[in-house]
């Protein structure tokens, strides 16, 4: 018994899929040979991208000859018996939608005409959220951009630049008609070189070549200021101990750093940023400059050597000049012997 239930399942499972499959293929064989519904409907414009308050003309006409047609918009009816309808519509309803349809012997058929209505920001500003005063090298800060009573939100693109350089753009999903506010934010991580970097945020409706081709920038632009501490390009410089000797200590910080010299053959205190021979003795030995603000300080060793400590032995230098330019008379002296 189990084994001809069994079977008996198995049977009647095979009979649904073979079932499911051809009511599929009937289906299929039913969208496949169905009439393509075509309404001969022209507008002119085709579309129409217009600024609320603002009006347009529209045209709408058939390729069919034995017709009457019909303009729908706000409730308003008409049929006419022409070949073409003319409109001027003033755009004072967000929602408004504006169809054209059309009775004729062969065909009865409408069609809406693309509209969108657009409002462009009232103003769009740029602020650092959660902060203020200047910003510290490495830490994470976050900008907002505000944009105020703009339409239609779907077409509207947040671009995000320091300089010239486009460091982000946001865009939104929002379906809705009618003007709304919108906040983006951009995460930022300033080092030294963005003291005094101009960043900016701009408001584009990108409403194809129809609607208005211009970007709506932040009012201001955020001006960073930003505080890093003292770093020397390199810890040691050497220095050969001529008539005149410089030892340039200087360094780019924010806030300005101070300075401090150390030195065995210092003997007073000085807190300039060069030290120069004609001011200062300055004998061969070490000098420690430290650079310092208030957020960290940084050290640089200038070694001062005088010529006799690198060993030049100049009578072996003599010497090697000498032998050589004996070989070159021995030299010269032979090649003209061969030639006679």
């Amino acid at each position: 018994m189990d084994f001809l239930q069994t079977h008996s399942f198995s049977l009647w499972s095979h009979v649904d899929y073979l079932w499911i499959i051809v009511f599929l293929s009937a289906v299929w064989t039913l969208i496949l040979t169905a009439p393509i519904h075509y309404c001969p409907i022209l507008f002119s414009p085709v579309d129409v991208v217009v600024e609320y308050g603002d009006s347009f003309s529209v045209n709408c006409s058939s390729t069919d000859k034995t017709h009457q047609f019909g303009l729908k918009w706000e409730g308003y009816d008409t049929m006419e018996n022409t070949e073409e309808i003319f409109r001027s519509v003033d755009v004072t309803d967000w929602e408004m939608k504006l169809t054209c349809y059309m009775y004729s012997n062969e065909t009865q058929c409408s069609q809406d005409l693309p509209v969108t209505i657009y409002k462009t920001p009232d103003s769009v500003s740029i602020s650092i959220v959660d902060h203020s005063g200047p910003m510290i090298e490495g830490k994470r800060y976050e900008l907002q951009c505000d944009v105020h009573d703009v339409a239609p939100v779907q077409d509207l693109t947040v671009k995000w630049y320091k300089g010239q350089t486009l460091l982000n753009q946001t865009t939104f999903t929002d379906a809705s008609k009618t003007p709304v506010n919108e906040t983006t934010t951009l995460l930022i991580r300033p080092d030294r070189a963005d003291d005094g970097a101009q960043y900016r945020c701009e408001a584009v409706l990108e409403l194809g070549a129809e609607g208005p081709q211009y970007p709506i920038e932040s009012l201001e632009t955020l001006s960073a200021e930003v505080h890093y501490k003292p770093k020397h390009f390199n810890s040691i410089e050497t220095i050969i101990k001529n008539d005149e000797v410089t030892l340039n200590c200087t360094v780019k910080a924010n806030p300005a750093p101070t300075y401090t010299w150390h030195s065995e053959h210092l003997k007073e205190e000085i807190s300039s940023s060069v030290l120069q021979s004609s001011t200062v003795l300055l004998s061969p030995g070490n000098y420690t400059c430290t650079t310092t603000n208030s957020l960290g300080s940084d050290s640089k060793v200038f070694i001062i050597k005088s010529t006799g400590q690198f060993g030049i032995n100049t009578s072996t230098s003599l010497s090697s000049g000498s032998v050589k330019l004996q070989f070159l008379i021995f030299t010269f002296l032979l090649f003209k012997r061969v030639l006679q």
